[in-house]
């Protein structure tokens, strides 16, 4: 199977998505989030950093609920980021 490449505007909606979550995730060290989500450091890592901007859903949901953030919200930030609007969330 070929991957399509991303869009610039789908590499920007995963960086937002990765500075949403090292925001929610403050002062928790980043192996703590990636154990109680079910994901390895590296793969949390990686999604902060913006250098897997597409994550599973499943790994996104467990993220969302590890920082008990909701998935609607997530999706309205990150959209808001496409618009301009681009604001902190809180967890």
């Amino acid at each position: 199977m070929v991957r399509v490449p991303l869009s610039p505007q789908e590499r920007q909606r995963g960086e937002r998505f990765g500075i949403l979550l090292r925001q929610a995730r403050g002062d928790r060290s980043m192996v703590d989030v990636a154990a109680a989500a079910g994901v390895s450091a590296e793969t949390l890592r990686k999604i902060e950093t913006g250098r897997a901007p597409t994550p599973a859903f499943f790994t996104v949901a467990a993220l969302a609920h590890a920082l008990r953030l909701s998935l609607d919200d997530l999706a309205a930030a990150c959209a808001e980021g496409a618009e301009g609007g681009e604001q902190a969330m809180s967890a």
